[in-house]
């Protein structure tokens, strides 16, 4: 009766399953919350708290229980930091994720239309919460140049009180001021740190305590950081998202936008 029980209670105990990978073009590891590694594959699951790893020329379509689509881009990590969802029970929905470095495209499920308070998805500049919209979301991560900058401004301020801060960061200010907070290239070149949106259908609004801004369907946002506000960028500034033509949908249009249906309503919004 005890074994009979802790084999119960365990399988209780266990992760709910999230999603199933439906397409895949290349070696995509996941990382359990216990720690352990293991290789994906077609028709693979994706539990709560795994944390989902492309290789360099992997693109990977995940199919959540809610009809929710996520494809991520070639060096994406990207967590399911916690998925709840039973269609006859919308008290208990949750879905909450961790886009760590990389990019993605998300298509609303079910879930995020009928509880759209209980999406959110987590960036090093923002958080996004969505309702009924097809968005791509790319983290683009400092380049060495730019985090020797923060190391060394850091340093400055803290010398600060026994030398002139002026002084300290003189050597600094050319690489500063060309990474100040203009809008990214659009086109060509390396693309500056942040996060960077783009609207397939609907409409979006980003905002930090630093301000906020509308997005429409075939627009294109960066968010440098949680302190800078959101700019519009005039064309795409180099956002690259091309899986595989067995990923496309119907749900889904090109990255341009320029096919996107006009939308009616606010129905993204990132805090």
């Amino acid at each position: 009766m005890l074994l009979v029980f802790c084999c119960v209670a365990g399988a209780g105990w266990a992760a709910q399953v999230a999603g199933t990978i439906t397409q895949l073009s290349g070696p995509l590891l996941a990382k359990k919350a216990d720690g352990a590694v293991r290789v994906l594959s077609l028709r693979s699951e994706v539990e709560s708290g795994d944390t989902l790893m492309t290789e360099k020329n992997t693109y990977a379509l995940v199919k959540f229980v809610d009809n929710s689509e996520i494809t991520l881009k070639p060096g994406t990590t990207f967590k399911v930091e916690n998925f709840a969802f039973d269609a006859g029970k919308p008290d208990g929905d949750q879905a909450s994720f961790s886009l760590v470095k990389g990019g993605l495209r998300s298509v609303t499920g079910l879930l995020g239309k009928r509880n759209k308070e209980k999406f959110s998805m987590k960036t090093p500049s923002a958080t996004i919460g969505i309702r009924g919209t097809t968005f791509i979301a790319d983290v683009v991560e400092p380049s060495a140049e730019e985090v020797a900058v923060a190391v060394a401004t850091r340093e400055a301020y803290l010398m600060a009180s026994t030398a002139s801060l002026d002084a300290l960061a003189a050597p600094l200010k050319p690489l500063m001021l060309a990474q100040g907070p203009t809008p990214p290239p659009t086109s060509g070149g390396a693309l500056p740190a942040g996060l960077y949106v783009n609207v397939l259908d609907g409409m979006i609004n980003v905002s930090n305590p630093a301000g906020a801004l509308n997005f429409s369907a075939g627009q294109f946002g960066y968010t440098r950081n949680n302190v800078m506000p959101p700019v519009m960028v005039p064309n795409n500034p180099g956002i690259k998202f091309a899986p595989p033509p067995a990923f496309s949908s119907n749900t889904t249009t090109s990255a341009s936008g320029a096919n996107a249906p006009k939308p009616a309503a606010v129905d993204c919004e990132v805090r």
